[in-house]
């Protein structure tokens, strides 16, 4: 499994977006993009840059897609094709199946503090799914299907830690029970669901192509 290992932040200031790749971090004012000198692309002659022409316009709402989500170029075509074979807006089908993937509900679920910590609880056999345990966090979760954590103390301890007292505020295609740390998908996630901006139209356009 590929896996990014440079600093994160300069990929929100690339995007010029805080892509909450940090968790509650990122609404802090240690965020870079929360600092005038570092809210610019990374980079010596960022400010030489020229104006984005068309094709650039559409590979940054690209990027920033990837990029939140945490996939790959080939798993995000993976996605696309996937999204193609769906009726209706082919944008739309494509953000829902990423909203899907089992490591941005367990980050949704408030099991891990960020998706890149979903990713490493699941591959560490944290998180279970339908009473089964599932490592891979491209899994995609289906009505109905109930996402637990492993029942040992050292697991259950852990996601305690993180969900804190209260839990989470979670979305309305999920519900969590937050004493017996289980979150239940009771419908598949929609557009209003995706908390990033983007135009998915340009991104469809794109890999259209």
């Amino acid at each position: 499994m590929g896996r990014y290992i440079e600093p994160v932040c300069r990929l929100c200031r690339r995007e010029g977006i805080k892509l909450m790749l940090k968790g509650a971090r990122c609404e802090t004012a240690k965020c870079a993009m929360e600092r005038q000198w570092r809210s610019h692309p990374p980079g010596m002659h960022a400010w030489r840059r020229r104006k984005a022409g068309d094709y650039g316009i559409r590979l940054r709402e690209k990027q920033k897609v990837k990029r939140y989500y945490g996939v790959f170029e080939r798993q995000f075509k993976i996605y696309f094709r996937m999204a193609e074979r769906f009726k209706g807006n082919t944008g739309e089908a494509l953000l829902a199946a990423l909203e899907r993937r089992l490591d941005n509900v367990v980050s949704k679920l408030g099991f891990a503090p960020s998706r890149r910590a979903a990713r490493t609880a699941i591959a560490y056999g944290h998180i279970y799914v339908n009473g089964r345990r599932v490592d891979r966090p491209s899994y995609l979760v289906k009505k109905g299907d109930r996402i637990g954590v492993k029942p040992s103390e050292r697991s259950q301890k852990f996601i305690r830690q993180v969900l804190g007292d209260t839990g989470p505020m979670v979305q309305s295609w999920l519900q969590l029970d937050a004493p017996r740390l289980e979150g239940v998908v009771v419908a598949l996630p929609t557009r209003e669901d995706v908390q990033i901006p983007v135009e998915e139209q340009l991104i469809v356009e794109m890999c259209s192509r």
